[in-house]
């Protein structure tokens, strides 16, 4: 195949060059187009838009694959665990024994917060979205530790891995204090004895001088969550993680941006509207098979909240994954919830309608692990800072990628304007 494709403006052929990446994937180079025409290219939304080269993740969506450097995710899910998938895509290989045991241990003894930032969380409200908590307490951290925020990249750089094993660990112990301070509960300490997903059970769940006792089952499942959603190529927050970083932002001001581009009911917000879904089918008093008819009908307003993907066009392969870790927690906790059975009976419902089967809208990763969540006992509210406690690695990921890149350039979207041509300004007194 040819290095180049030509492009044709009028009478003038430009010649722009191929980018091919290593499985396959193959891009036109515009970056000199505006340069050498005065045309720029128009994308809305990039949906089609190479924003980077990067090496961290590799998704296709037509094959339902997905891969942290380079592993299938269908391996990592069986064999790995959360803490080693970070430090695979945060560093680039699996660690040693001795380099696990050593990334572990700085995650470990980071989850305490400076005790000053306890007065922070007593100034916010009770209904304060822990969300808005989390993102504002992230940007936080670098107060305490300036030397790690400093806003000059090559220093920022050089202290990557003690503020990425800060980052990791601490977005656990933020998120279960705003959710103990929302509820009222005392703040319960991190312990550095436990796992790290048992870890923030115990921050979320014990009670004073009664500890919380995790269910090996619930642990399982939740680390298995955490890493299905560890990165995710270039979604809007892991975009927006890069972009900000771009300008030389340091590491927390950059993943801080991630949390808020997170909290988007279209992007980090999917799986609580699931859990909506099946909440206003019970009202309903319907036990699914209703719901399922109205919506195939299209005619009602009603949709399917939790099935299809806007990139994975056959199976979204964390689904399939999380879908029987779902099945085995269920049967373990013998949770008795009306929505939990109505969200049973949708998926099989799904599963086998030829509407759905047509249209390959099968279940998602946000249809099991809201259901998950939910099964856990996190309340709706903490969902999407489950996602974000998820997603920390890949955020890590990125901004180390653009961070010890030196000829990186600031993120800079062109527009087409469609507003008023020049005009003149009128005084006030002459404004009909």
């Amino acid at each position: 195949m040819s290095k180049e494709a030509t492009l044709k403006l009028g009478e003038k052929e430009i010649s722009l060059p191929i980018i091919e990446g290593t499985a396959e994937e193959k891009a036109v180079d515009v970056r000199a187009l505006r340069s050498n025409t005065g045309f720029i290219t128009y994308d809305e939304g990039f949906g089609n838009t190479g924003s980077c080269q990067s090496k961290i993740t590799f998704i296709d969506g037509e094959q339902g694959i997905l891969r942290y450097r380079g592993i299938p995710i269908e391996q990592l899910a069986e064999k790995s665990d959360f803490i080693e998938a970070s430090y695979l895509l945060i560093h680039g290989e699996l660690p040693t024994a001795e380099q696990r045991s050593r990334f572990s241990d700085r995650v470990r003894s980071n989850a305490f917060i400076d005790e000053r930032m306890h007065l922070i969380f007593e100034g916010y409200p009770s209904d304060a979205h822990p969300m808005a908590i989390l993102s504002a307490m992230i940007n936080s951290l670098g107060c305490y530790d300036p030397h790690l925020a400093t806003n000059n990249r090559e220093q920022d750089f050089a202290n990557f891995d003690e503020a990425a094993a800060m980052a990791l660990s601490k977005v656990r112990t933020i998120a279960a204090a705003s959710y103990r301070m929302s509820t009222g509960q005392p703040v319960i300490y991190p312990k550095r004895d436990l796992s790290y997903a048992e870890n923030f059970l115990h921050m979320m769940f014990s009670q004073p001088y009664e500890d919380f006792e995790p269910i090996p089952e619930v642990t399982k499942a939740l680390n298995m969550m955490l890493l299905l959603h560890a990165d995710h190529e270039q979604n809007c927050s892991t975009s927006t993680v890069r972009m900000v970083c771009s300008g030389g932002a340091n590491l927390f001001a950059s993943i801080s941006s991630g949390v808020t581009a997170l909290w988007g009911p279209l992007h980090g917000g999917a799986n609580m509207a699931v859990i909506q879904m099946l909440e206003e089918i019970h009202a309903d008093g319907d036990d699914g098979s209703r719901f399922i008819e109205d919506a195939k009908s299209g005619k009602s307003g009603k949709r399917l909240m939790g099935f299809g993907h806007r990139v994975y066009k056959n199976f979204d392969p964390r689904a399939k994954i999380i879908g029987a870790a779902c099945e085995k927690l269920l049967d373990k906790l013998g949770v008795s919830d009306p929505c939990l059975d109505i969200a049973r009976k949708l998926e099989q419902e799904a599963l086998a309608d030829d509407y759905f089967i047509q249209r390959k809208l099968y279940p998602n990763v946000d249809f099991y692990s809201g259901i998950m969540m939910r099964a856990i006992g996190i309340p709706l509210n903490m969902f999407t800072v489950m996602f974000a406690i998820g997603r920390m690695p890949g955020w890590l990921a990125n901004w180390k990628e653009v961070a010890s890149n030196p000829k990186t350039r600031i993120s800079r979207p062109r527009q087409i304007y469609q507003g008023s041509v020049l005009r003149d300004y009128v005084p006030v007194e002459q404004r009909g």
